[in-house]
């Protein structure tokens, strides 16, 4: 099998934050992921093994004042790398979708990467905190995927009360639709799937 391409690296420093990615986006779901937020780590694994992305996360933040900057960077850096490692979005499917039950709750998510950026989370938590993790910081974090990898995603909960399996799910639901959107498509011949031409 040929070794994949389509990899990126990508570090990011802030006076806030210090973060650095790495995603092979034809892996198997490896992932070595240090954030400092033990749960957010745990939704990062979830979320790399569902997508079969390897993904590497090294992440040093001010989290001596709260969590919402690490949570936001981390979005913003793993976009970023995601967005570089397929390249443009030039012969891949494009859209994915998924739904993904967990117990009590069903969650979905829609995605096109499309290089027009926009989130649509329609997702109510039932608790403030999932361990020690501010709930509406999950929007943070899928808000600034979608602005830095130029995706469409739409993610909703349509049923649901454990705010664990909540924030679970939508994570497995948009990393199986990230799967499927960044799949090749040997039918496009390299070029976008617009009638456009263009993204």
């Amino acid at each position: 099998m040929a070794e994949s391409k389509r990899r990126a690296e990508v570090v990011r420093e802030t006076k806030e934050t210090k973060i650095r990615v790495t995603v092979d986006v034809d892996g198997s779901g490896k992932s070595q992921v240090a954030t400092g937020i033990g749960f957010f780590d745990h939704m990062l694994e979830s979320f790399a093994k569902h997508s079969a992305m390897d993904l590497t996360v090294e992440a040093a933040g001010d989290l001596h004042i709260d969590q919402h900057h690490t949570m936001e960077d981390v979005g913003i850096v793993i976009g970023q790398a995601f967005k570089q490692a397929v390249g443009g979005y030039g012969g891949v499917v494009r859209f994915g979708h998924a739904y993904i039950p967990m117990d009590e709750t069903l969650a979905r998510a829609a995605i096109d990467l499309c290089n027009r950026p926009y989130l649509v989370w329609k997702v109510p938590f039932t608790r403030d905190k999932v361990g020690q993790v501010d709930t509406e910081l999950f929007k943070e974090f899928f808000h600034a995927f979608a602005m830095n990898s130029g995706a469409c995603a739409h993610i909703e909960l349509l049923y649901g009360e454990n705010s664990h399996h909540i924030a679970e799910a939508c994570f497995k639901a948009l990393a199986r639709a990230v799967r499927m959107a960044a799949a090749p498509d040997s039918r496009l011949k390299g070029q976008v799937a617009s009638t456009k031409g263009a993204l």
